[in-house]
């Protein structure tokens, strides 16, 4: 596995590539080679753009590491539209285990592909922000990106 890390507009993110898919964009280091392959440097530069309101849609390769429920969940996190955030609730309902809202809330905590994989997107039932690997301050910038350039486009 390789990884390399980028300051952002966000602080510094690390993306991690593994048999030529994305396998990690995270706030942490993890164990691994230092290098900056292309499609890493690629997954960067969609960052990006998306950071600048420029991407709406990632066209990197992902294979995120999780068990079988996890990765329904991150499925169906990447239906919520940019812009847009749904609940737990929802999520659970998306993925047709409305009563399993903790545990998407665990399988969301364990996102291992940040904002590509829109774990952000996700509040609370009453609209609050809730947890993210981030800090609530990242999660909120990243919403507020998404709500500026959804509502400069409408217009």
């Amino acid at each position: 596995m390789f990884q390399y890390s980028y300051d952002t507009i966000i602080g510094k993110i690390f993306i991690a590539e593994k048999n030529g898919f994305i396998a990690q964009v995270s706030f942490k280091e993890i164990s691994a080679e230092k290098k900056e392959t292309a499609l890493i440097k690629k997954t960067y530069l969609e960052l990006a753009e998306y950071f600048n309101g420029k991407r709406q849609i990632f066209n990197v390769p992902l294979s995120p590491e999780g068990t079988p429920f996890q990765k329904k969940v991150w499925e169906e996190l990447k239906k919520i539209p940019y812009g847009q955030t749904a609940t737990y609730k929802e999520i659970a309902k998306g993925i047709d285990n409305e009563k399993a809202c903790r545990a998407v809330g665990m399988a969301n905590n364990k996102n291992p592909i940040a904002i590509i994989i829109p774990c952000h997107r996700v509040i609370g039932s009453n609209g609050s922000l809730t947890g993210y690997a981030g800090g609530l301050t990242v999660k909120n910038k990243l919403l507020q990106i998404e709500h500026e350039y959804t509502t400069k486009n409408v217009l």
